[in-house]
């Protein structure tokens, strides 16, 4: 026998196919190296989020004013103090809430419009999903000069359109009407974002299978039918994303309030996000902490609800 006939081909041997499948399907040892990736990330996540907030769960129950080296517990003052004997704050709430509801209904609705107008491949929708997504790409404070502009009651393009067309009896004070203040600067918020939100809605739609559609046609289904039984359920997930991430973004409209409201805007503009700052402004750093934690929770009480509430309307369909 010669040495090429060792090896013999009923042997599973050490580089026949056998053998490397069974090496195959062994277990596989991750290397220890990896392990190390997610560190960098998590140390910037510890470094400026989560240690951060445990200091600001510290000193919601403190005077701290932020500069002096002492400073007395409190408490639950701080937060009874937010409850019960604060306008400001709940003036602020108050303000928060109408603007997250303007915001959310109409730019939701918006954006999901546009998707469903635009939603088809063509060189028009591509180029009009631009022309919307374009002031996505704006900074705030941009943002903001141009619309303070627009409304702007003795110079501004709303009155001047407006005027120019004779519809005189419509033009406003905008901005200086502080009962429809909060509305006007929702109107630009709308305008502002409904082009991002639109990006997620028509990803949404194109992910609905087509089949869906013709059969709802084949058994006679009109398109307001399909929209309400098949788009409507089947885009559930871009929706909870839209409107959780418009409701953040409501309440964390800081430069654009600054950017037309002033700073500190005046009371018909302060959000709570204006509202925390200009307490930290004021050197009420623990009383600015026990409202930036009930800020916080707000929020997420928020997100919650609408998601549930989501959830039950996509189920009835």
């Amino acid at each position: 026998m010669t040495a090429i006939d060792v090896e013999r081909p009923g042997r599973a041997g050490h580089g026949s196919p056998a053998g490397r499948r069974r090496r195959r399907g062994g277990s596989t040892r991750v290397p220890p190296l990896l392990y190390l990736f997610p560190v960098p990330a998590l140390t910037v996540y510890v470094i400026f989020f989560a240690i951060p907030a445990l200091q600001a769960i510290q000193y919601s129950v403190t005077d701290w004013d932020g500069f002096s080296a002492e400073y007395e517990n409190v408490g639950l003052g701080n937060f009874q103090r937010i409850a019960v004997g604060d306008d400001l704050f709940m003036n602020a709430l108050g303000n928060n809430l109408k603007f997250m509801l303007v915001v959310v209904v109409f730019q939701t609705l918006f954006a999901l419009l546009l998707a469903v107008l635009l939603v088809r491949n063509t060189t028009g929708s591509t180029l009009l999903r631009g022309l919307f997504f374009f002031p996505t790409i704006l900074s705030s404070v941009s943002v903001a000069y141009i619309w303070k502009f627009i409304y702007d009651p003795n110079f501004g393009l709303g009155n001047t359109v407006l005027e120019a067309v004779g519809l005189d009896q419509l033009t406003s004070s905008y901005l200086g009407n502080d009962a429809a203040a909060i509305y006007w600067v929702s109107i630009t918020q709308v305008w502002f974002h409904a082009g991002q939100m639109m990006v997620i809605f028509i990803a949404g739609l194109q992910s609905v299978p087509v089949e869906l559609y013709e059969a709802a046609e084949i058994d006679g289904a009109g398109r307001w039918r399909q929209f309400v039984s098949i788009t409507w359920p089947m885009i559930a997930p871009a929706t909870a994303i839209v409107v959780a991430y418009t409701t953040i973004q409501s309440f964390k409209a800081f430069d654009l309030i600054l950017g037309l409201g002033g700073n500190p805007p005046k009371t018909s503009l302060d959000i709570l996000s204006t509202r925390i700052y200009t307490t930290f402004a004021n050197s009420e750093f623990g009383y600015a902490a026990a409202e930036s934690l009930v800020f916080m929770f707000f929020i997420a009480a928020i997100v919650v609800a609408q998601r549930r509430l989501l959830r039950l309307t996509q189920r009835d369909f």
